[in-house]
């Protein structure tokens, strides 16, 4: 069954709304514009009529209709098409102050009606004036309705979408939340049993080769529950030189890499910012082993790390496959893995605990399929004292 998608269906119902919209409001601008022209029209006669009326005769009409137009600009031409210096409508102190005000107005009237009134005068045969018109303040509003109404709209739409995503963010943050402080739970009461189990083993004779080793795995199941009861809640973070936690997973993963893979870290002068030490190190550790299934157990990891103003920068790259254009925006997202195991949450918690939890960054500077891959880590410095 398809996945309904509502962003789609909001982007039809606004497009059909403004379409109507646009369609409706053309038609009433048509009207609109079709009356002021026999506005127009009705006002040019009666200046015929002033003109051209016996002096015994009633002006009262035509006088009535001229003065009447106080919202549609007028210019007059005479019939070499050139302004009278005769308009109605227009601001005069701009038409005073500037020569080229008029004449800037009399083409966008053209453009709007390029089709003039055309008064014949009696007293002049052969010659005749011209009227061109603009659109009223009224036509302008209409016009201009359906791009405001698009607007608005298009506010809207935003709106609801970022409330919506934000609701989603929300509740797929306590679904994050909600499964670390379970796992952290599951696991604590087999590791409780194994640290009972291995102070019997401490006990007995003959165990002294294993019970460290044992104990090494326990301790490492210990930090996995810690990490993961963090995560939903705010952890405490303290001043910390990031170097030296660094330097220790890099001595822990390097046992665990294999003897093909070269490790490469000149921890520059320490810096302190404020960190949470075992969720730092379990985004190094995701970035390495990352970098370690990249290389497929052969190649270098570089870290370096440098002060860029008041944040400190820290690059992981490696020498591996690099990833595709095609899937650089979506290493980050939850249940994305090109691997055959894992599940895909590796970066994504690692992302969401420098932003969430040391509002830092972590993104991916630079890849290219068949030369490596560059992460490139953020954190924030504390102002100084």
């Amino acid at each position: 069954m398809p996945r309904f998608n509502w962003r789609i269906v909001l982007i039809i119902i606004a497009i059909i709304l403004v379409s109507g919209t646009i369609f409706y409001s053309q038609y009433v601008a048509g009207k609109i514009a079709a009356e002021e022209r026999k506005y127009v029209t009705v006002w040019v006669e009666a200046q015929r009529a002033i003109l051209n009326i016996p002096d015994t005769t009633s002006l009262n009409l035509a006088t009535f209709i001229s003065s009447e137009n106080k919202e549609i600009p007028i210019i007059e031409t005479n019939e070499k098409d050139q302004p009278t210096g005769n308009y109605l409508n227009l601001d005069s102190s701009l038409v005073n102050n500037d020569s080229s005000y008029l004449p800037r107005k009399l083409r966008e009237f053209k453009r709007y009606n390029s089709k003039p009134i055309v008064l014949l005068l009696t007293d002049k045969p052969y010659t005749a004036n011209h009227y061109y018109y603009g659109p009223s303040r009224l036509l302008g509003e209409v016009e201009l309705y359906p791009i405001i109404q698009l607007v608005i709209i298009a506010l809207f739409i935003t709106i609801a979408i970022m409330a919506v995503q934000t609701h989603y963010r929300s509740a797929q943050n306590q679904l994050w939340a909600g499964m670390a402080r379970e796992t952290a739970h599951q696991l604590g009461t087999p590791v409780s049993s194994l640290q009972g189990w291995l102070e019997i083993l401490r006990e007995r004779d003959n165990n002294a080769d294993i019970v460290p080793e044992i104990q090494k795995d326990v301790n490492r199941l210990l930090l996995i529950t810690d990490r993961f009861g963090k995560i939903g809640s705010q952890p405490q973070l303290e001043p910390r030189n990031p170097f030296e936690q660094i330097q220790q997973m890099i001595v822990y993963m390097k046992k665990r890499s294999g003897g093909r893979v070269h490790f490469e870290f000149d921890a520059p002068e320490p810096v302190f910012p404020l960190l949470s030490p075992p969720l730092f190190d379990w985004v190094i550790e995701n970035l390495i082993k990352n970098a370690l299934d990249a290389m497929e157990g052969n190649g270098t990891i570089r870290i370096a790390a440098f002060q860029h103003g008041r944040e400190l920068v820290i690059d992981v790259t490696d020498t591996g496959k690099g990833i595709s254009s095609q899937h650089i925006n979506r290493v980050f997202k939850p249940g994305f893995t090109t691997k055959k195991r894992g599940w895909g949450l590796g970066l994504a918690l690692s992302r969401r605990i420098m932003e969430t939890y040391h509002k830092g960054r972590l993104f991916v500077q630079w890849s290219e399929p068949g030369k490596g891959t560059c992460f490139r880590l953020i954190l924030p410095l504390p102002a100084k004292a």
